[in-house]
């Protein structure tokens, strides 16, 4: 949408001031975030820490992108470009 469209170019901004070179992507599968999103509330998905395994034994994060993921979404809070 429209909508999310701002939400990540606003992300994308903000991460590059913090280091991340987000990319825009579309993947299959539901989230917490279809529901919403069906209401037209701009959503944007998957901005967590990063890490592997999602959903299986070996799932785990990596501690190091916790500061970077954790000052993007301070950010976005405060400047979510709506």
């Amino acid at each position: 949408s429209e909508g999310s469209s701002k939400l990540f170019a606003a992300a994308r901004r903000h991460g590059l001031e913090v280091g991340l070179d987000l990319r825009e992507s579309f993947s299959g599968g539901g989230s917490d975030g279809n529901l919403i999103g069906a209401l037209g509330v701009p959503v944007l998905d998957g901005m967590g820490v990063e890490g592997a395994g999602a959903h299986a034994n070996d799932e785990h994060v990596q501690l190091a992108s916790l500061p970077a993921r954790t000052e993007l979404l301070a950010r976005m809070i405060v400047d979510p470009g709506l």
